[in-house]
């Protein structure tokens, strides 16, 4: 994937890792940055800062199929062919099992929009025979994200289906990338709970650190992105011993616990 002079379009751009990656693929040369995010302000806020020739902020919901096709061809027609499509948004849901509401949403953003995605832009780029869709999900798509159930299993239907699609589309010169990032320091980490198994797992990396990580992907043409590297090893484990990683994540969570319990 060649940044020098490409069509991007960023979701969730308007903070957060989203934010990060359309700022440096503004830096890495870009001619075209699209930041879309359901905050519609905080997107033209972010593209009005970026440092490249073409920017633009937009209202979007991409759980919405007629709102991405709308983007994608509006992209296509005003500036040009997607070269690389970043379907980043996401949501976390409640603690626990959760409502079915919550599920409905994770759904929509954690999975659906991806198919959306898949949809509308991903046909134009492989009867091109260029392109690349990276899809972030969460190092809770390869292991568990033990506090949030629709996070979790929503996650590991966006690893499922980056797969999918990088199995059907491998001879068409379309490339695709699946982000696993562990915890970083976004505003969805900064609303998680003190008793959080994520926040618990290791230190957080910042936004910038996963841009290093993705812009080396990407030149390498690598499909699966680990910013914090103990995830290889931790799936790793999770797939030789079932039960054993299993019972580690348990232990994990129940130290989670005891230490807001003595914070608080």
């Amino acid at each position: 994937m060649t940044l020098s002079g490409a069509v991007v379009v960023v979701t969730g751009g308007a903070s957060g890792i989203g934010a990060a990656l359309a700022r440096r693929f503004a830096a890495e040369g870009a001619r075209a940055v699209v930041v879309a995010d359901l905050d519609a302000a905080g997107a033209e806020a972010v593209a009005g800062g970026l440092d490249c020739p073409v920017r633009l902020g937009v209202g979007l919901d991409v759980a919405d199929e007629e709102q991405v096709a709308a983007l994608a061809a509006r992209v296509a027609e005003q500036l040009g062919p997607i070269d690389l499509y970043c379907s980043n948004a996401g949501v976390a849901g409640s603690p626990g099992l959760g409502t079915d509401q919550d599920w409905a949403r994770a759904f929509g953003v954690n999975v659906l929009a991806h198919l959306y995605v898949a949809r509308h832009v991903v046909p134009a780029m492989v009867a091109r025979g260029s392109g690349h869709l990276l899809i972030t999900a969460s190092a809770a798509g390869l292991l568990a994200e033990a506090d949030l159930a629709a996070y979790s299993v929503t996650k590991h239907g966006s690893v499922a289906l980056a797969e999918w699609l990088a199995i059907q589309h491998a001879e068409a010169g379309v490339g695709f990338s699946c982000l696993c990032p562990q915890a970083v320091n976004t505003p969805m980490l900064a609303r998680a709970p003190g008793e959080s198994t994520t926040r618990a797992a290791g230190a957080a990396l910042e936004p910038e650190q996963v841009c290093d990580s993705v812009i080396e992907a990407l030149a390498a043409g690598r499909f699966l992105i680990l910013p914090h590297a103990a995830v290889h090893e931790y799936e790793r484990q999770r797939a030789a011993d079932r039960d054993r990683w299993l019972s580690g994540v348990r232990r994990l969570r129940a130290r989670a616990r005891g230490a807001s319990t003595a914070t608080d």
